[in-house]
């Protein structure tokens, strides 16, 4: 009995944060933040620049975007979290939108090491393509990211409103497990950092969490459904992600050719899903007798 007491306040806590988190004055400070840390990256830059102080060698004035991009990806991490009690499919979305920021952020950082005179040869030209393999990659991710959201058609699984609250109830403890995990990362992070004076983003590793959270919410969802559609299309998510965790540590081009990969197989599985739904619905409808 004080176990379930204790999920409920946890439950209540959740809540709270998700009411607060979606508030206009929160995404205010969100923005200020970031803002903030750009701006202190660009001080820093100029500081480089004119030889006043330096953090650490090769630091250029980019970092101030790449900064100001890890520092957004952050609340995007953490949106990321709160969606995934509404739907696991828009939760798959929002990871998606990630993987663009992350390849935008890297095509921004490479941009840092060509600042200044820039000698046009061959391999100049070779060094760009990585580059640019990010740039057009995370305008494919930008697609298909906007083809899946707007594929979805949102189907209950389970048979009752009590069952989808309990549902949602234990996709909300798991939130509540992923936002903790992923605060003591940033904890690790800074304190790593001020040892090894190298910032190192755990994100690889909260995205192997995100593996195991999916896989749990799969095998969960038997209680209310064994249909091999859902099953399929839960799997199908689960496995993206893993795709998603791989991108986030595969050399240039591969990491595009991961995530396209990834972002194809959710939309094919989301379009082939609807479909055989429709169909079904259309089957179980009574037929006219006139007709």
């Amino acid at each position: 009995m004080m176990l379930k007491q204790f999920f409920k306040w946890q439950i209540k806590v959740f809540d709270y944060l998700e009411s607060r988190w979606e508030t206009g004055p929160v995404s205010k400070s969100i923005s200020n933040i970031v803002v903030a840390f750009f701006l202190a990256g660009l001080v820093f830059g100029l500081l480089a620049y004119l030889d006043i102080y330096q953090i650490s060698t090769g630091y250029s004035a980019f970092f101030a975007i790449e900064l100001a991009f890890n520092v957004l990806l952050i609340f995007e991490v953490l949106g990321l979290i709160f969606l995934i009690p509404k739907s696991v499919a828009d939760a798959v979305g929002k990871q998606f939108e990630i993987i663009s920021l992350v390849l935008l952020r890297d095509a921004f950082k490479e941009f840092g090491h060509y600042l200044g005179e820039v000698n046009w040869q061959v391999e100049f030209l070779l060094e760009l393509l990585p580059i640019i393999s990010d740039a057009f990659g995370a305008i494919l991710i930008f697609l298909i990211t906007g083809l899946f959201y707007r594929a979805q058609k949102h189907f209950r699984i389970t048979g009752s409103h009590e069952e989808q609250q309990g549902f949602i109830g234990i996709k909300k403890l798991l939130s509540i497990y992923l936002t903790l995990s992923f605060v003591g990362l940033g904890v690790y992070d800074i304190v790593s950092a001020y040892q090894n004076h190298q910032f190192i983003y755990s994100i690889k590793l909260f995205y192997t969490l995100l593996i195991f959270t999916d896989v749990f919410i799969l095998l969960f969802s038997l209680r209310y459904t064994t249909k091999y559609y859902n099953l399929f299309r839960y799997s199908s998510f689960a496995l993206a992600t893993i795709f998603l965790r791989l991108t986030l540590s595969a050399p240039a081009y591969y990491n595009v050719l991961l995530a396209v990969i990834a972002g194809l197989m959710v939309l094919g599985v989301t379009y082939i899903y609807n479909k055989l739904l429709s169909k079904v619905d259309e089957f179980k409808k009574p037929r006219d007798p006139k007709k």
